[in-house]
């Protein structure tokens, strides 16, 4: 629905008062890129150093420089009582949001773009002291960098405990789980994630896709993400060129299933 549809000028600029006060008094929070927990050869064969350290000092560092001059574009927007302005800035800091770092941004509904201005400005209000859900910080390529580890430290171990036995019960095995996020990654069309979600209301996991940066949580508010795979081509391509079907059978060697499982764990707690 249009935002004019949602509130008139008159309303959304009387709303936008408290959303500057609360700006004004938390500042705008910048996110930074994350170190990765490992070296940028330590996925090797299944990912070259080489494309570990272009994705991480370049993909996501673009994205983390692009989403912090969104935010600092929309603080000086919401102060001004900018409707048209918020309303344009939602598409840059759901794509850079995206692949943001691991940390809270200021305006947590908005870093995935998908709610109006409208449900933006009763989040706020109703919260300008910095609530909210802590989740909203980790989105695609910081769970992206969690959900890889080396051989050498256990990557690519096939999940135990809880999380094991939610595969085996909701799609049969853990190989039959593999086989399906593979063929969905596999035939995205475009660039994009595939993931291995929880859905908190049906207490069951799922394999979902989004596309381009879009985080998981734009399919549907109650998902969880476990595990997610970047099948944008620059994850996988100056080492398996256009045969993406590889890049996804490779990379189940360095998977990080203890990560997904307490993920697992912590949700369902």
């Amino acid at each position: 629905m249009a935002l004019r549809t949602l509130a008139s000028r008159k309303t959304l600029a009387a709303a936008a008062r408290p959303l500057a006060a609360a700006a004004a008094a938390r500042g705008v929070t910048i996110v930074a890129l994350p170190d990765l927990p490992y070296d940028y050869g330590a996925l090797e064969p299944a990912i070259s150093g080489e494309i570990m350290r272009l994705h991480h000092q370049k993909h996501h560092a673009t994205y983390v420089a692009n989403y912090n001059k969104a935010l600092e574009q929309l603080d000086a927007a919401v102060a001004k009582g900018d409707a048209p302005a918020v309303v344009h800035l939602q598409s840059a800091i759901k794509f850079n949001g995206g692949g943001e770092a691991k940390s809270r941004p200021p305006y947590p509904f908005l870093a995935y773009g998908f709610l109006s201005f409208f449900f933006f400005v009763l989040f706020i209000a109703g919260d300008a002291g910095g609530g909210g859900s802590e989740e909203l910080g980790h989105v695609n390529h910081s769970i992206f960098w969690n959900n890889l580890k080396p051989i050498s430290e256990g990557g690519g171990e096939p999940p135990h405990a809880k999380l094991g036995w939610a595969i085996d019960e909701d799609f049969g095995s853990f190989e039959a789980l593999v086989k399906k996020m593979s063929a969905e990654g596999a035939a995205l069309q475009g660039s994009g994630w595939v993931w291995l979600a929880l859905d908190k209301e049906a207490k069951k996991l799922s394999v979902e896709t989004t596309a381009n940066q879009d985080p998981l949580v734009t399919k549907r508010a109650n998902l969880v993400p476990l595990l997610g795979i970047d099948v944008w081509e620059h994850a996988y391509y100056l080492q398996y060129k256009n045969v993406r079907p590889d890049y996804l059978s490779n990379i189940w060697k360095v998977m990080n299933w203890k990560y997904a499982g307490e993920v697992y764990e912590n949700a369902t707690a």
